[in-house]
Order: structure tokens, then C-alpha cells, then sequence
């Protein structure tokens, strides 16, 4: 029978193709939902640090609620522009 030999080093490479995919979707994510995520990173940040987080999660609470009454605004062709320059 004949061994078939795993090449050295393809775990490690297949093992950092995994790593960039997961980070940049984590970048995706972030980037998707924004201000909000990045406020409460911010006061997460804050907090362990030893320092008040309250204003970056206040924050957090207005993003939130202004991207839940954007999601929540019916779109159409009349208010096309006016919903993508908010």
C-alpha cells in the first residue's frame, strides 16, 4: 500500500486561513451593526479598566434605539434618499 504523506506545515496554514476568516466576519459584523456595537465595546472596555462606562452605554441604548426606528420606517421610492442620508 502506498502512504500518502501530509505536506508540513498545511495544519498550521489551513489553521490561519481559519483564524482571518473568523475575524474578518467578526469585522463584518461590527461594521454592520456599527455605532452600537462599538459603544458597548467601549463601555466594556471602560468597565474593566476600572473607570465608569455609564456614557459609552448610554450611548449604546440612543445607536440602538435610532437603528431600531430605521429598521422599523417603511422605505419606499418616495422616501428613498431621505432614509440613506441618516
Amino acid at each position: 500500500m502506498m502512504k500518502l504523506n501530509k505536506p508540513k506545515g498545511q495544519g498550521l496554514s489551513e489553521y490561519i486561513i481559519i483564524v482571518a476568516l473568523i475575524a474578518i466576519a467578526a469585522i463584518g459584523v461590527v461594521g454592520m451593526f456599527g455605532d452600537t456595537v462599538s459603544n458597548q465595546v467601549a463601555a466594556m472596555a471602560q468597565e474593566l479598566s476600572g473607570n465608569a462606562g455609564d456614557a459609552a452605554r448610554t450611548q449604546a441604548a440612543n445607536q440602538g434605539t435610532a437603528a431600531e426606528t430605521q429598521a422599523t420606517t417603511n422605505n419606499n421610492l418616495a422616501n428613498y434618499t431621505d432614509s440613506n442620508n441618516n
